[in-house]
Parts: C-alpha cells; structure tokens; sequence
C-alpha cells in the first residue's frame, strides 16, 4: 500500500508540475506578444538576434538541404523506375521538401541550434543574477530578452525554409541529372507542375508553397519561446544551465513535431487543395 502510494504521489505531483509549467509558458508567451507593440522597441536586440538566428544557421541548413535532397531523389528514382515513372522524381522531390521536409528539418535544426543557444545564454544571465539586476534598472527581461528573440525566429525560420527548399530541390536535380539519367528540363517542369496542381493564392502563388512558409512562422515563434522559457527557469548554476538547455532542444524538437500535424490539419481545411 505505502508503494502505491507512493507512486500515486509521484504521478499527481507531476501532474500539477506539468500543469504549472503550461501554465507559465503561455503566460511567458502572452507578455512577450503584448510587448512587440509596447514601447520602447528593442528593435537593435531583435535585428542582432536575426543576424545570429540566420547567418549561424544557414550553412548548417545548406548542408542539410542539399543531401536530403540528393538522397530523396536517389530513393525515389529506384522505387520509380521499376513501374517506369523515374521522369516523375521532380515531382515527388518537389512536393516532398516543399509541403513537409523543407519546414520540418529547418525548424529541427533550428531548434537545436537557436533554441540551444537561447536557453544557454538566458539560463547563464538567471543563474549569475544579471536578469535581476536588469529588473532592478527598472528594464523587464521578458521585453528585453524574450521578445526581440520570438520576433527574430519567426522572421527568421521562414527565410531559412525557402533556402532549404530551393537547396533540396537543387540537390535532386544534380542527382536526377547526373545519376537519374533525366534532363534538368523534364526534372524542373515536373516539380512546377507538381505545385501548380495544388491549385494558386491569390492567383499567384501555389498553395503548397504559402503553406510551406504559414508553418515555419508558427515554429520559429515556438522554438524561440521553448528556448527562453527554460532560460528563464534555470537554477543550480552550470549544471542548471546544461539541464535547461537540454530541456530547451527535446521540448522545442517534439513540439516542433506536434504543431506541424495540427497545423496541417487546420490549414488542410482553410486552404483545401484543388486539381
């Protein structure tokens, strides 16, 4: 019995520590939204986080971009070819990073590279007091620190998104054309037309395309709020620190995961797909 107990007390204690952390995470998430309209603007903090967001990431989002690409078009053209459809792997390539893996593997590199950052960096200015003493100059952390950084990351990922589309859709035209055995032009037409069947916004630009971008706004504003959220919560010192940060990168990854099926059903039923 006294076990059992026990282990009622653990799951209720966690229960309500769970229920306490939501909490103060959408509470975190409310204050830093109301201060992006709030004066003063911090807007030097917010163009230096972009600076340290974008240009830091881009070259790790290249390198994966283009591989993914490549090997994405490699495995689809040997499953292709043994129905004879290998002039279809633009298509699939096309679609493919566009509409699910360019989105997802920008926002998870993200997440471990800027969420890391960002709950290190926070977690050490908790740990060392400095977040104090900026409340006792009479400035609030969370506008200082937390919302110049959720604006960098949802200004931020999208970019990054486009480059990894474009670098993964490149990396499969270099296989396609080099190893496939199917010209650039048949490759390219297949991605376009691929697109186009989606059907257009505003006439203009293909469905799958904006709704590539709509997501990455969504986890750029989650990774960055994940990252300062555990910064801000860090005690013990170093070891506070490296736990936060760990917490930060797992936390932001699933929730990454999480947010990208309810976005996809949410916009499935806003921006139906026609064709």
């Amino acid at each position: 019995m006294n076990g059992m107990a026990g282990i009622v007390a653990k799951v209720d204690g966690w229960i309500q520590g769970t229920a306490i952390g939501v909490y103060q995470y959408f509470t975190l998430a409310g204050r830093a939204s109301r201060f992006i309209v709030a004066r003063p603007f911090y807007w030097r903090d917010a163009l230096r986080q972009m600076d340290r967001m974008g240009v830091g990431t881009l070259p790790i989002l290249l390198l994966t971009g283009l591989f993914t690409g490549m090997v994405l078009a490699l495995q689809s053209s040997v499953a292709l070819q043994r129905f004879g459809a290998d002039m279809y792997v633009g298509s699939l390539v096309g679609v493919s990073m566009v509409r699910e893996l360019g989105p997802v593997l920008a926002a998870l590199i993200f997440a471990g590279r800027v969420g890391s950052g960002i709950a290190a960096e926070i977690g050490s200015m908790r740990v060392t007091e400095q977040l104090d003493a900026l409340q006792s100059f009479g400035t609030d952390p969370i506008k200082k620190l937390v919302t110049p950084r959720i604006i960098a990351g949802v200004s931020m990922l999208p970019i990054l998104t486009i480059v990894t589309n474009a670098v993964g859709i490149f990396g499969g035209l270099v296989v396609t054309v080099y190893a496939v055995g199917i010209s650039a032009d048949v490759y390219l037409s297949g991605v376009w037309s691929t697109l186009a069947q989606s059907g257009f916004i505003f006439g203009v630009f293909p469905r799958d395309f904006v709704v590539g971008l709509a997501k990455p706004l969504v986890f750029g504003g989650v990774i960055a709020l994940t990252g300062c959220y555990y910064g801000m919560a860090a005690r013990g010192g170093t070891e506070g620190v490296g736990l936060a940060t760990t917490r930060a990168v797992v936390t932001a990854s699933i929730l990454v995961l999480v947010v990208n099926y309810f976005l996809t059903q949410l916009l499935m039923v806003l921006m139906p797909a026609r064709g």
